[in-house]
């Protein structure tokens, strides 16, 4: 097995350079050449990508499995782990054996609620939130110690990330949750889309006047548009997106079969503007099935290949069984 072991985004956030991460949803199944088809478009781009846990409460493979096959792939991942689906015990044990397999990166969140998923049936955990997740880690890491006070044989050592949304109610609540979330552990945050670059340099002021971004580093959340249906999806449809009038007329005033260059388009100049604001430390791409445009709207906010040497395709042979 390839082991990563945690350098790059790591170090690119420990230098003080822009860094760069992005999003890939594994299978709702099992061939493990669909998740590498996905991470692909994006060796040598990002310094690490995140692999999602059940993202929206939707069944997929799972993002240790997925976290395995990126870094076998010679790409960094970052796992996410979620409460909703396990109790501390769980968790615990999925983060003692994220470090064990090589996983260097893991983003610790609460997680969307059964009911908004693909089997709402399904029965919610939430035995800790994701600040509770953060401390636990923290003192795994630092201190040797699980929840129940026993100690570790060994400690951990991965990269401790969060999520932050600094659009969602009440205003001038979020920065203040932020400050938790670092207090509790969180060395990184990738916040929810932005799509209105000024409100979020707003954020970034409450942000730095707390002195969160010396504590924590700030990774602004982006992606394309690609059509007018997943414009009012994202209008209507998810809890805390903010997208501007201003937006959404670029958006709808170009031709059905232009909308996705203008959503790139869109999206490399809100990289460009979020680059600009002080303690920004580097920008978390989403583009979910369209990881293939990543790279390109990289390129165009003007941020280069991390790595030119990599290799065009890791596909063949890096399918772990």
């Amino acid at each position: 097995m390839s082991v990563i072991t945690g350098a790059g985004l790591r170090a690119r956030l420990a230098s003080g350079a822009f860094a760069v991460t992005a999003e890939i949803s594994p299978p709702r199944g099992a061939d493990p050449g669909a998740l590498l088809r996905k991470a692909e478009p994006l060796r040598g781009w990002a310094d690490a990508v995140n692999v999602t846990d059940n993202a929206g409460a939707h069944v997929r493979m799972a993002s240790w499995a997925g976290s395995l096959l990126a870094a076998q792939a010679g790409i960094e991942p970052v796992m996410q782990l979620t409460c909703r689906d396990r109790n501390r015990l769980a968790l615990q044990s999925d983060l003692l054996a994220a470090w064990a397999v090589g996983i260097p990166n893991v983003l610790l969140m609460t997680g969307d609620h059964p009911k908004f998923g693909d089997d709402p049936g399904a029965v919610p955990v939430f035995d800790l939130d994701s600040v509770q997740l953060l401390w636990a880690a923290r003192t795994m890491r630092e201190e040797g110690r699980l929840i129940s006070g026993r100690a570790l044989t060994s400690r951990p050592g991965w990269l401790i990330g969060a999520v932050e949304n600094p659009f969602a109610p009440p205003a001038g609540f979020r920065a203040a949750r932020l400050a938790k979330k670092a207090a509790a552990g969180a060395e990184f945050v990738q916040t929810q889309f932005v799509f209105d670059a000024a409100a979020f340099g707003r954020w970034m002021a409450e942000v730095r006047d707390l002195g969160l971004d010396q504590r924590c580093r700030i990774i602004a959340g982006v992606g394309p548009v690609r059509s007018l249906r997943a414009l009012d999806h994202m209008r209507t449809g998810v809890p805390g997106l903010y997208i501007p009038d201003e937006v959404d007329r670029r958006l709808r005033a170009v031709p059905a079969d232009q909308v996705a260059d203008e959503g790139t388009r869109i999206c490399a100049e809100i990289i460009e503007q979020v680059r600009a604001i002080p303690g920004v430390s580097g920008v978390h791409v989403m583009a979910p099935g369209y990881e293939q445009a990543i790279p390109g709207i990289l390129e165009r906010a003007g941020l280069a290949r991390r790595d030119p040497a990599a290799p065009a395709s890791a596909l063949g042979g890096q399918h772990a069984h």
